[in-house]
């Protein structure tokens, strides 16, 4: 089986890549820019470009399998005057075009990797998201992936190209960056975290090795045509929950004070940091059941043993 795999340098990308090589697949990577060495037994082919079709046609002759990994992910210092409009451009515009093209050029199945965001924000307590939750995305990320698994959608009713479409949550592994990082940094560091009476929030999360695995089987599974899957490792934790078993996968002492959920909100109000508090504070599961009994998937790898793994690399 060929495998065309777009944001090959990402930190799933690059992770996904790595497994495809192990399992003996026929792999082509797509960079914004080449790196400065190719993988071996890889073709590379440099693609700064997502909406020019004449960029994709060697990448995509003979390719039976896509894999679409790259998009416009959350921007910490935005630049463009219209956000949404640039989420779209790329997200929505850049992976339409390409899964047209990859139609035209005979490719069996396309592999979008979209995001729980395309659901919305957050759930209650034990009413997590399953794949049948109607989409109520908020932001301009989650709404460029709705519209584009939308747009999919269609397209795979009116070609011969079947679309599976995975929605994870928040991915953490070996290198993982941004606010997860920021976490562990603090954890290390021994500042006390004020985060202690967060016990009541659920939050589900994938560990990088589950996700790849999970993609890994829908090139393949013959029951993931046309399917929507959420991705998860199967346990839903609490904040102060979550900063606990980082700290034993660190092995630091942990210290969260618990300041009263009012408090944190007023701070939170008070500092513009509104967004922050709700991911910390609010509720955001998904419901893997489907995943599991329709693929017969199984996460490899437990909360720890993810935690672990990404401590490992964090601490060197």
């Amino acid at each position: 089986m060929n495998v065309l795999l777009t944001g090959a340098s990402g930190f799933v990308g690059s992770a996904l890549l790595r497994k495809l090589v192990a399992t003996g697949r026929g792999v082509r990577a797509c960079y914004r820019t080449l790196p400065p060495t190719s993988p071996e037994g890889v073709a590379c082919y440099a693609i700064p470009d997502f909406t020019s079709d004449s960029a994709w046609r060697a990448a995509l002759v003979g390719t039976e399998v896509l894999v679409h990994a790259a998009a416009r992910v959350h921007v910490m210092d935005e630049k463009a005057a219209d956000p949404l409009k640039e989420f779209r451009r790329i997200n929505v515009g850049g992976t339409l075009a390409l899964a047209r093209w990859a139609a035209a050029a005979g490719v069996r199945r396309f592999v979008f990797i979209s995001s729980v965001k395309a659901l919305g924000e957050r759930t209650y307590p034990g009413v997590p998201f399953s794949a049948d939750t109607l989409p109520e995305p908020e932001d301009a990320y989650g709404i460029s992936k709705w519209e584009a698994e939308q747009g999919l959608q269609q397209l795979s009713r009116e070609t011969d190209m079947e679309v599976v479409i995975i929605r994870p949550p928040l991915v953490y592994g070996p290198g993982v960056r941004a606010n997860f990082a920021s976490m562990m940094r603090w954890l290390s560091r021994g500042f006390p975290l004020p985060l202690g009476a967060v016990t009541h929030n659920r939050r589900s999360f994938v560990a990088l090795d589950n996700l790849v695995d999970l993609i890994t089987v829908c090139t393949q599974h013959h029951a993931a045509a046309n399917q929507i899957f959420l991705a998860g490792d199967g346990e839903d934790l609490s904040t102060a929950e979550l900063l606990r078993r980082m700290g034993h996968a660190l092995d630091v002492p942990v210290r969260l004070p618990a300041v009263p959920l009012a408090f944190l909100e007023a701070g939170a109000h008070l500092m513009r940091k509104k967004d922050t508090y709700h991911r910390l504070c609010n509720s955001l599961q998904v419901d893997i059941r489907k995943t599991r009994y329709l693929l017969g998937w199984t996460p490899p790898l437990t909360m720890d043993e993810g935690l672990r793994l990404t401590a490992q690399e964090f601490r060197k």
